[in-house]
C-alpha cells in the first residue's frame, strides 16, 4: 500500500530548523546523513504506514528518524495520504510532545 505523502506546514518548518542546525553546529556529512535518514523514514512509511508505534494519540504515530529526531504523521487511508505533521527532539520531556 503505497501512499502520497503531504507535508504540513509545521513539518516543513522543523525540518528546515534542524536543517540550519546541522548547518551551523555539523558538518555537511550530518546534513546528508539526516536528509537520506528522513527520507528512508518517510518511504518506509510510504510503503507501510502502521510500522511506527502509535503515539498518545492513537490516530498519529509516531517514527524515530535520529536518536535525537522523531517525526509525527497521521495515515488517511481515505484520501491515500500520510500526513507529515511535525518533527520532535527526543531530548525533550515526551509530556511536551504535541502529539
Amino acid at each position: 500500500m503505497a501512499l502520497t505523502v503531504r507535508w504540513s506546514l509545521e513539518a516543513e518548518e522543523a525540518f528546515d530548523r534542524i536543517i540550519e542546525y546541522l548547518e551551523n553546529n555539523w558538518t555537511e556529512k550530518e546534513i546528508q546523513n539526516f536528509v537520506r535518514k528522513t527520507h528512508m523514514v518517510i518511504g518506509q512509511i510510504e510503503n507501510n504506514p502502521y510500522q511506527f508505534k502509535a503515539s498518545r494519540f492513537h490516530e498519529i504515530r509516531k517514527a524515530v528518524i535520529t536518536r535525537h529526531n522523531s517525526l509525527f504523521y497521521f495515515v488517511n487511508e481515505d484520501d491515500g495520504l500520510v500526513e507529515l505533521y511535525a518533527f520532535w527532539d527526543n531530548r525533550q520531556d515526551d509530556k511536551n510532545a504535541p502529539y
